[in-house]
This record gives structure tokens, C-alpha cells and sequence, in this order.
């Protein structure tokens, strides 16, 4: 009964909390995502400067509208005898370019990926928390990899992968989206105390949950931070939550020496961001 009581709490306070995404307008001129994949295809553009083009479509507020309002994602865990219950908010799917009928999955570095989540007051998840969106996503995607080769960090194959869950997208619904929470359609870029610790930052990946609840990717750290591959998926989260009914920072949870069980399987993070150069 506490427990229901305290998620219709948390839940209430929905009318209290900005759920859209704090990004400009989208302008009705802007690219669609096949017309923006034209602009980044070419194989002299540098990362960086692939990436600079991607952050300046962001930050127009280039991204399809149902990626625009967060959805809640409860869990109740009792730690030291005590309950608590956290609601937080995540983007229905992955960052993507363009309207709801053409849009781009973009993998980024984690650089960009951090530089987009400061631009929307976001943050990316912890292991914990894509394993809870995944268990709450009402629409489960059957993952669809494509073999590793070199090419799996270029364009092309990014527009390839597209294409593939984009018809995913379409057997479900026309419209080209699901408009529900969705997962399994791409690997997640999490915050993690991998991160750091080596001579160069890391990017550490995690996810791709297939059907039957298995991630195909363990926690993994071996790429540097320069690294983007087709999988690649982010997914911003809000940085503000409900623990037992009153507002509270993800990351102060993430800090806390009792609390960051309820976020973090790897102990605290008290870095929860990555570096953005």
C-alpha cells in the first residue's frame, strides 16, 4: 500500500514538472534526416567537423516531435530496511534528425553526446537505468546488428542501420514511429566510473536488449572517446527525478553513499558526465 501511495505521489507531481525537452522550435524548412545524411556522408569531412554539424542541427531543434516530451520510468527498491521509490524521465527513443516521417538515428562520440546533453539540461544513463527503461519500454525491438567491419564507424553504414530499424519502425506503424517508450534499437552510451581512470577518457556502451531480456553488449570500455560506430544510441534523461515524492537530482543520487543503488550497480559516480574535449 506505501508503495503505491508513494508512486501515485510521484506521479502527481507530473503536473509540476516540464515534461518537453528544453530544445528550440523545429523549423518546417529544416533537413529531413535523408537530406541531412547527404551532408555528412562524405568521407574527407573530419569527425570532428561531422559532429560539428550535427550539434548545429540539435541545437536548431532539428528532431522529429514524438522525441520531445520524456516519459516516466519508476522502480521501487528498499535499501537498509528503508523503501524508496524514484520516478525519473527519459526521451521515448534515441536522438534523431529530422520530422517524425524522415528522421536519422545519429550515433555521436560521447563528446557530443555530452555537449547535446548540456544543450537540453539532460544527462545519459547508467547501466542500471537502461536496464529499467528496457524492462518499462512498451514497444521491445528485435536489435538487428550488422557484421563488425571497418566500415562500421562510417556513415553509410550508420544510414544502413537506419534504414533496417526504420522498417522496424514502419511494421509497427506507418507513421514511422512508435510513439511509445522504445528500446532494442540501439546500443546506449551510459555515464559510468569506466569512463575515466586510463590515459585517455573511454566511451563505455552498454545494451542492446534482445527479446528475451539479454543485453548483446556488456559494459564495455576499450574504444576512446573519439569512437562512433553505427549501434551507437543516445538517450537523454532528464536530470531531475521524484524519490519519494519530493524532487531530487539524478546525480546527487548517483553521489550518495546509500542512495546510488538505485541508479548505479557499479557503486557511486561521482563523475557523471563525460569530458566534452
Amino acid at each position: 500500500m506505501k508503495k503505491l501511495f508513494l508512486i501515485m505521489l510521484c506521479l502527481v507531481n507530473l503536473s509540476s514538472f516540464s515534461q518537453e525537452l528544453k530544445l528550440t522550435k523545429r523549423n518546417a524548412n529544416s533537413s529531413v534526416g535523408s537530406e541531412f545524411t547527404k551532408s555528412i556522408i562524405d568521407t574527407s569531412l573530419s569527425l570532428a567537423d561531422r559532429e560539428e554539424l550535427i550539434f548545429n542541427e540539435v541545437k536548431k531543434g532539428n528532431i522529429p516531435s514524438f522525441l520531445r516530451s520524456f516519459y516516466p520510468v519508476s522502480l521501487t527498491k528498499q535499501i537498509n530496511a528503508i523503501e524508496y521509490t524514484l520516478v525519473f524521465w527519459v526521451l521515448p527513443d534515441y536522438l534523431a534528425i529530422g520530422n517524425d516521417k524522415d528522421y536519422f538515428y545519429v550515433p555521436t562520440t560521447p563528446m557530443l553526446a555530452q555537449r547535446i546533453a548540456d544543450l537540453t539540461k539532460t544527462m545519459l544513463p547508467t547501466k542500471l537505468m537502461v536496464d529499467d527503461i528496457y524492462k518499462q519500454s512498451k514497444r521491445k525491438l528485435e536489435p538487428q546488428p550488422i557484421p563488425p567491419t571497418k566500415a562500421m564507424t562510417t556513415v553509410a553504414v550508420f544510414i544502413k542501420h537506419n534504414e533496417l530499424v526504420r522498417e522496424q519502425m514502419r511494421l509497427v506503424n506507418p507513421k514511422g514511429y512508435t510513439g511509445e517508450l522504445t528500446a532494442g534499437n540501439k546500443k546506449d552510451i551510459i555515464i559510468s566510473n569506466k569512463i575515466y581512470g586510463q590515459p585517455t577518457p573511454r566511451v563505455v556502451i552498454y545494451g542492446w536488449h534482445k527479446l528475451d531480456g539479454k543485453a548483446i553488449q556488456p559494459v564495455y570500455n576499450k574504444h576512446t572517446n573519439t569512437w562512433a560506430d553505427y549501434s551507437h544510441g543516445i538517450r537523454l534523461i532528464s536530470t531531475t527525478g521524484y524519490l519519494n515524492g519530493k524532487r531530487i537530482k539524478l546525480a546527487d543520487v548517483l553521489k550518495d553513499p546509500v542512495l546510488h543503488e538505485l541508479l548505479s550497480d557499479e557503486g557511486v559516480i561521482l563523475k557523471t558526465k563525460y569530458p566534452v574535449k
